[in-house]
């Protein structure tokens, strides 16, 4: 029995961070809308151009699995973990949890923690379906580079999320700011890099975020060698996770005050 006066200490991290990871988890695991955008989503893609010429029209197999891959992290990390943030900002969940005696960090680490993971998982499914419905046979290096891709691409979809959320207070203008990014980046990875909207567009859209995923993924699916554009690309989707992590962490705030 704990007499007065007593301070009850923090508990201890491991316990509080595995407490945390499983509430997450439970949490998008029972969200149907997170499965359908980082799964469902990808795979009718898959499965939609899968027929006649639309490989070759859409750049070739690695170009549209690339694209699915992409879609699916862009969905699930810059709509679904941004909108879930606010939501929970804005009717008081991360205030309460931040009077908790877990670390301020660790609640954070642990939402970031699972959706990575859950990526990943949809990441595999999507590359497997892709790589069946498309006539590929991939061996198990590359399916071991997809998911080193996928970590670097969700975390830095899920830094630009965290930017929007940490710039944007209003629940209703994060879902109206995301979905409109997500516009602008699918419409840069798509027709902005195939030339279509001219040289500086594709210019553009090389260095965007979408472009330098897509140029990852797709020359890891191509089994193709190292080259000076997967440099530029990584280095582009490095650049803007360090970016993007900086102002969603220093202008980040747990209300909406």
């Amino acid at each position: 029995m704990t007499s007065l006066g007593t301070t009850v200490g923090r508990p201890p991290r491991g316990l509080a961070m595995r407490s945390l990871l499983r509430a997450d988890a439970t949490v998008l695991l029972r969200s149907r809308t997170a499965v359908t955008l980082s799964i469902v989503l990808p795979i009718v893609i898959l499965v939609a151009t899968s027929f006649g010429k639309s490989q070759s029209r859409l750049g070739g197999s690695q170009l549209i699995i690339g694209l699915a891959l992409t879609l699916g992290l862009l969905t699930s990390c810059l709509l679904g973990y941004s909108l879930t943030l606010a939501h929970d900002r804005e009717v008081g969940v991360l205030q309460r949890l931040r009077v908790t005696p877990v670390p301020t960090w660790m609640i954070m680490t642990s939402r970031i923690v699972v959706q990575v993971a859950t990526n990943l998982i949809a990441s595999v499914i999507v590359a497997i379906v892709g790589s069946v419905l498309h006539g590929l046979s991939l061996s198990a290096g590359q399916y071991l580079l997809v998911l080193a891709v996928a970590v670097l691409g969700a975390a830095m979809i899920l830094a630009i999320g965290q930017t929007l959320v940490a710039l944007v207070k209003s629940t209703a203008a994060v879902s109206a700011v995301g979905r409109l990014l997500l516009i602008v980046f699918v419409l840069l990875g798509t027709l902005g890099g195939t030339g279509i909207l001219g040289d500086t567009i594709q210019a553009i859209a090389g260095w965007s975020p979408v472009g330098a995923l897509m140029t990852l993924f797709s020359d890891v699916l191509n089994q193709a060698a190292w080259s000076n554009q997967d440099g530029y690309a990584l280095l582009a989707c490095v650049g803007y996770l360090v970016v993007f992590s900086f102002i969603g962490i220093r202008w980040f705030r747990w209300d909406t005050q």
